[in-house]
């Protein structure tokens, strides 16, 4: 069976936003399925998990959960449950109020970006989250969005697949 990657998009943008464009370009180059589920319907960061576990998604050594600010969140959350093969997470929503979920990853791989200069999520917060999960954290020169480090994030995602080789 074909790998599918499941994007998981953020609070305020929607499933086909730059990042998740540019990267499921790479994830199709591979030859890999493609989808992004809308939750804009909700604003709910466990409502959103709940419509990602809905969602007809392959066995977990077959899949690979990407998400992006509550997207992370998101993802992070329902690795638990789906138990994916790689776990790759943009300026996560994770250890924050309001936000009650189990954001332990569940996963074959689970790969972080985060900006130093991210106003809205705290770069010492990922990194905590990241030192007690021993998950990989590179750290960068950006704010929240990422969007200036497209290209750098599509290579580190084509490198993340390759390593949990897909």
């Amino acid at each position: 069976m074909t790998t599918t990657v499941c994007f998981a998009h953020g609070k305020e943008s929607g499933p086909w936003g730059r990042k998740i464009t540019a990267l499921a370009e790479v994830a199709r180059a591979r030859g890999l399925n493609v989808m992004s589920p809308d939750y804009g319907f909700t604003m709910d960061p466990d409502e959103r998990v709940t419509h990602l576990l809905q969602q007809p998604l392959p066995d977990g050594q077959d899949l690979v959960l990407v998400g992006s600010s509550m997207g992370g969140y998101v993802s992070a959350v329902a690795s638990g449950s789906l138990k994916p093969r790689g776990l790759f997470l943009l300026a996560p929503a994770v250890d924050i109020p309001g936000y009650a979920g189990d954001t332990r990853p569940v996963a074959g791989l689970t790969e972080a970006v985060h900006g130093w200069h991210d106003d809205i999520i705290p770069p010492d917060i990922v990194v905590s989250w990241a030192k007690r999960h021993r998950a990989r954290l590179h750290l960068v020169d950006s704010e929240h969005t990422l969007t200036d480090h497209v290209s750098w994030l599509c290579t580190t995602f084509e490198a993340f697949l390759e390593e949990i080789g897909v």
